[in-house]
């Protein structure tokens, strides 16, 4: 973890080339530290995070009048920090008997803040939790008299998480969870507190900027997808080539305990859709084994999405493991005890987050907790399936490296798509590959689930969903494409969108063809596309010239009635 002073001295440097992202932070507590270390984060990981800061204690005042700077501003994001410290002042000026109301009371103040901000400006809310304070006035009796001030802030914290659940633009940044990893004596800076209202401490600075910068970079669509684990002293204790399945460390008792957590902690990554990999120096064969064979053993082959174990250069493999699942290295996170293998793929590849795990396995998990490393704003069901789905990508690999004609594997993938709308069902899937498409994006224009019930409703926009199922597996909801009708004549792609997943099988092809077919259904005469370049979708630059539209100022045009079909192999289901 960076230290406060290293994150401030990256605001020295250049950040012209960087994507610039526009955040708000207003809080009830000093902050002007705390958006200096968010910055220098934000240059970290690859963004201009351009802030505003309003002035000490004045959340009300910015958020209800619109004409304040807050709304001139027009931020994406806007970070809220009200802290425990004023919610305890608050706390000691109600009479006795009202004192039980103060979680109901802040919840409709922060109800009523996250209304007004979201009919103000089209932005997504960051609302740090509570961090816990004792007051020792009731003992531990405090957690069964309602009106304690404990009893009030556990009950705020549990009715904001049911608050997040309910809407869509409210994302909460748990500094609960962050003051219990460091602990309180170096979370709050008590002394200083008195003299400058800051309640975060200089250690803790750099955790919490943090924090928001990953909730911002995951609405952004940067988030990691895969783990790239090492088997010997990593996933299990010992070295299975020479100790044998018997003697390697797992279990229940000693260090083995560690290692089963260890691997407890990955199967629930995996289960919530998390790509499990496998990178060993070791033979094929006997790294397998105790996946297959040892009973202690929480991780099955079932659970890795590719396996490679041989004893080539682990940077190679990772490249080898990256061409399969076909996502970027900066989504991969690569685990692994020996500092020289962590080094070689850190030099050789810079873009994998290789943490620095502790000599003792007994500390791999309290330091992964602290790192934060997987962070999402969604989840749906398709995650789960998301293993087997690249195991099953990996076996297409497998059996395409078997023909020699290409148009001859693809006809034998015997592919079908479903193409539907918006519906409620699929809402969900259609806002999180919006969230997450990054490469195959062609506009990079980021939906919530109401953005997208409204377009479903819309007389000026038509959706489309595209699935795609093969002799394999089904990949389930992999594309979208939202048309916006301009006029009588014409419709503009506000989105087109695939996944990574689904390249180099003409779905492309299949997409246009089903696009155009209904604008010659409605009598649209002209179909419009436009790329917008980000430092991700250059994959598809030339999309729009590839598949036959010509240039029309900043945008590209096809004329529908002149389209020839274009060949696919996908056929409607």
């Amino acid at each position: 973890m960076k230290s406060f002073s290293q994150l401030k001295k990256n605001l020295k440097n250049d950040f012209a080339a960087l994507p610039k992202v526009k955040l708000a932070v207003l809080g009830d507590t000093a902050t002007q530290l705390l958006t200096q270390a968010i910055r220098g984060w934000g240059y970290d990981q690859g963004l201009d995070i351009e802030i505003w800061e309003a002035d000490f204690d004045q959340i009300a005042l910015q958020i209800n009048d619109s004409q304040s700077e807050l709304y001139a501003f027009q931020p994406e994001f806007v970070v809220l920090f009200q802290s425990s410290h004023k919610l305890l002042s608050r706390y000691n000026k109600l009479r006795p008997e009202a004192q039980s109301s103060l979680a109901s009371n802040e919840l409709s103040s922060i109800e009523s803040m996250t209304a007004t901000l979201s009919e103000q400006l089209h932005c997504k809310i960051i609302y740090y939790n509570y961090t816990e304070i004792d007051d020792a006035v009731f003992g531990n009796y405090a957690l069964q008299v309602a009106s304690s001030f404990l009893f009030q802030l556990r009950k705020l914290n549990f009715e904001l998480m049911h608050f997040a659940t309910q809407q869509s633009n409210f994302y909460l940044c748990d500094l609960s969870t962050l003051q219990n990893q460091l602990g309180k004596t170096n979370f709050f800076p008590s002394s200083i507190y008195v003299n400058t209202e800051m309640v975060l401490s200089l250690e803790a600075l750099p955790f919490v900027a943090l924090r928001t910068v990953s909730i911002v970079e995951s609405l952004l669509g940067k988030f990691k997808k895969c783990v790239i684990l090492d088997l010997d002293n990593t996933t299990w204790g010992g070295i299975i080539g020479d100790d044998g399945i018997e003697n390697i460390q797992i279990g229940s008792l000693g260090i083995g305990k560690a290692f089963t957590e260890f691997q407890y902690w990955i199967k629930k990554l995996k289960n919530r859709g998390i790509i499990v990999c496998v990178c060993s120096k070791n033979n094929e064969s006997t790294a397998k084994e105790p996946f297959e064979k040892h009973p202690d053993m929480v991780l099955r082959l079932e659970d890795i999405s590719v396996f490679v174990a041989n004893w080539e250069n682990k940077a190679d493999n990772i490249r080898h493991i990256q061409s399969i699942l076909n996502i970027g290295f900066d989504s991969m996170v690569f685990l692994d005890d020996n500092p020289f293998e962590r080094n070689i793929v850190r030099e050789n590849l810079p873009e994998v987050t290789v943490p620095e795990l502790p000599e003792d396995p007994a500390d791999y998990l309290e330091y992964l907790y602290t790192l934060n490393l997987f962070e999402t704003v969604s989840h749906s069901g398709e995650d789960a399936e998301r293993t087997k789905m690249y195991q099953v990508e990996a076996q297409r690999v497998q059996t395409q490296q078997k023909f020699t004609n290409e148009d001859d594997f693809l006809a034998s993938l015997s592919m079908v798509s479903l193409v539907e709308p918006f519906t409620p069902f699929n809402t969900p899937r259609v806002a999180q590959l919006s969230q997450r498409s990054n490469q195959f994006n062609l506009r990079t224009v980021r939906y919530t689930e109401d953005d997208i019930k409204k377009m479903a409703s819309s007389e000026n926009h038509v959706t489309f969903t595209f699935t795609l199922e093969d002799k394999f597996g089904d990949n389930g909801l992999i594309g979208v494409v939202i048309l916006q009708q301009e006029d009588n004549q014409t419709a503009f792609i506000d989105t087109w969108l695939m996944s990574c997943r689904v390249l180099k099988r003409t779905m492309e092809n299949f997409v246009l063809n089903t696009v155009v077919a209904f604008c010659l259904e409605r009598g649209l005469s002209v179909l419009k596309g436009e790329y917008l370049p980000t430092s991700k979708n250059e994959m598809v630059a030339h999309h729009y010239p590839n598949l036959g539209f010509t240039q029309d100022g900043e945008k590209w045009s096809l004329n529908t009635a002149e389209y020839t079909p274009r060949k696919t192999f996908i056929t409607k289901k």
